[in-house]
């Protein structure tokens, strides 16, 4: 369906008015494709970014403001994410041997399963979006390109 349709609203400013609303309607709704998709593992997309960057260090461990610094949404509570990931038992926290201030995470065994679990149905939302490969790469340059990179 048409941005004009789905908010009910066929007037825009300029076509970069509407690209922005559309853009922000999509991410929207994508957030919402995304809690449906991860609500049977028990999980945030938040939680699953956190870790999926904690598969990346894996076996090494990485500091919880490191992770925040590589999370798509980096306003979230990262000590929140980390305290929920940790009472799931799907990563660990030890305290820094070099820092007694910091703290390393780790994810555990359980959490490997976890991502290996999602990874055989990760296609459902990766292709969530009807575009060909080749429009998902125009799409992903043209996001790049918006935001001036």
């Amino acid at each position: 369906m048409k941005i004009e349709d789905e908010i009910k609203q066929q007037k825009f400013i300029s076509n970069h008015q509407k690209a922005v609303i559309n853009l922000i309607f999509t991410s929207n709704w994508l957030i919402n494709q995304q809690q449906h998709f991860f609500k049977p593992f028990g999980i945030t997309g938040q939680q699953f970014n956190v870790l999926r960057i904690l598969k990346g260090q894996y076996p090494n461990s990485i500091s919880a403001k490191e992770i925040k610094s590589r999370m798509l949404d980096q306003n979230s509570d990262i000590s929140r994410l980390l305290d929920r990931l940790i009472s799931k038992n799907l990563i660990e926290k030890k305290s820094c041997p070099k820092d007694k201030r910091a703290t390393d995470v780790f994810i555990t065994e359980n959490g490997l399963t976890l991502l290996k679990e999602i990874s055989r149905k990760q296609r459902d939302i990766d292709q969530v979006l009807t575009l060909t490969d080749s429009e998902a790469e125009l799409l992903s340059n043209l996001l790049d390109k918006g935001r001036g990179i």
